[in-house]
């Protein structure tokens, strides 16, 4: 059964709705469509080092449980996740954002033409049994996300889809106080942002960001974000998968979508109003931007998706400096080699690599002179092309699928950056040599 994932972190706060969710009083999930809104401009800063995390404060052990014995490792895990609140649940913010009413009604698809990524929830202000009155004056439209602290000089990580295009972000922290943002910089091709409060150094709780690159399946996690606006909120779970791949609002002038690569996949409970929040590793280290939700029902399904750290310390220092990002490009699409191809174009059944199809006018592998397929057959009764060069390496780095390609081009080159491609054409292995140029964009 197919699913669509969603961006779960906006939900609309409006004044005139009467609907209650199992989720949460008084708020629904309707089926409304991804959001884009208006930005407040942005404003370059120096950029910062990210300072220690706060040190999580001792706890004290519980009393022993009168109604029967409780394993020591149960309660050394119990301790652990209070020790992770109460370290970082400071640095977590709720966003909140004002919206017009011709962004809060706009209508769109995601580029993969998945269902709308932006779940948003109208709330009454009223008792949730009051009939709306259909003649009252439409209120202002406000959608929440979350956030948390980078540095000492207010700037905070959170999602692009929470604040783009907003006309007014407030930030609230966990002991109630709210600030005024302005966004420093948005980055759709990564999904993430940056916006900067200004208050008192002693407000301003940074996290650690830990090493995303080493996470293991299995490995125990934590989120704390502002579920259906549920402030301050942890969930926890394992990492259930690497190296996932999530579309992006992102896509160039010629409409090619693009891809986040090395996400993290995990089952901690995510829901909307959790979109920016931290993805924490047990040493309460952000490993990942908790970004998506995969749930027909727009809801926690035990699949939630997180931008890694490592990609989040490539994208916000230049945030912070340069307000925006530009992302190196090959200028293909391709798809993974698999035995009907490689037995299509005469190579070894077990060849592994990116086979290309077309290429971007104007991009670094059509200026390379790399090949895309041209060749017509049909496998198993559908008509597909073959015959263009398959690419298996790039800078002596293996690469048996996309993601790889995909993933060592984001994470390790930049633009003007040249890189060799190792590829095989018409049965030959040989290499190219290309400069990348920066993503086009629309």
């Amino acid at each position: 059964m197919k699913s669509n994932t969603k961006i779960f972190s906006l939900f609309l706060v409006a004044f005139l709705a009467v609907t209650m969710s199992a989720c949460g009083v008084g708020l629904a999930l309707p089926n409304m469509a991804s959001l884009k809104l208006p930005s407040l401009g942005s404003s370059s800063q120096p950029a910062a080092a990210v300072p220690d995390a706060v040190s999580a404060a001792p706890v004290q052990q519980p009393a022993a449980n009168s109604a029967g014995p409780v394993s020591t490792g149960v309660l050394d895990e119990e301790q652990a996740f209070i020790a992770i609140y109460q370290a970082v649940n400071p640095a977590v913010v709720n966003i909140t954002v004002d919206l017009n009413a011709s962004t809060a009604s706009t209508s769109s698809q995601t580029p993969n033409g998945q269902t709308p990524r932006t779940p948003r929830t109208p709330q009454n202000p009223q008792s949730p049994q009051t009939p709306q009155n259909p003649q009252a004056p439409q209120a202002p439209q406000l959608a929440i996300g979350s956030g948390f602290v980078y540095d000492t000089q207010g700037h905070i990580v959170t999602n692009n889809h929470v604040v783009a295009d907003a006309t007014r972000i407030v930030v609230t922290f966990p002991d109630g106080s709210q600030a005024v943002a302005k966004v420093v910089g948005t980055d759709p091709a990564s999904d993430l942002a940056v916006i900067q409060v200004n208050v008192d150094a002693s407000m301003l709780h940074p996290v650690t960001l830990g090493d995303s690159d080493s996470l293991k399946v299995g490995q125990m996690v934590a989120a704390i974000g502002n579920p259906f606006g549920q402030e301050s909120s942890m969930s926890t779970g394992i990492v259930s998968g690497l190296g996932r791949l999530l579309p992006t609002d992102s896509t160039s002038s010629s409409t090619q979508s693009y891809n986040i690569p090395d996400i993290v996949q995990t089952d901690a409970a995510i829901n909307p109003g959790n979109s920016g929040g931290p993805l924490l590793a047990m040493d309460g280290s952000v490993i990942g931007v908790t970004t998506a939700i995969d749930s027909p029902v727009r809801a926690n399904s035990g699949v939630g998706y997180a931008v890694p750290a490592a990609i989040v310390k490539m994208v916000v220092p230049k945030l912070i400096s340069d307000g925006k990002v530009e992302h190196p490009y090959l200028g293909i699409s391709g798809v993974a080699m698999n035995a009907d191809f490689a037995n299509a174009m005469k190579l070894d059944p077990n060849q592994h690599g990116v086979l290309v199809g077309t290429l971007t006018p104007g991009g670094p592998a059509a200026k390379a002179g790399l090949q895309p397929s041209s060749t017509n057959v049909t496998i198993d009764g559908i008509e597909t092309q073959v015959g263009g060069d398959v690419i298996v390496g790039i800078n002596d780095q293996p690469v048996k699928i996309f993601d790889d390609l995909l993933a060592y081009v984001v994470r390790h080159t930049q633009v003007g950056e040249q890189v060799t491609l190792h590829i095989i054409r018409d049965g030959k292995a040989m290499d190219v040599t290309l400069t990348m140029q920066a993503r086009p964009t629309q």
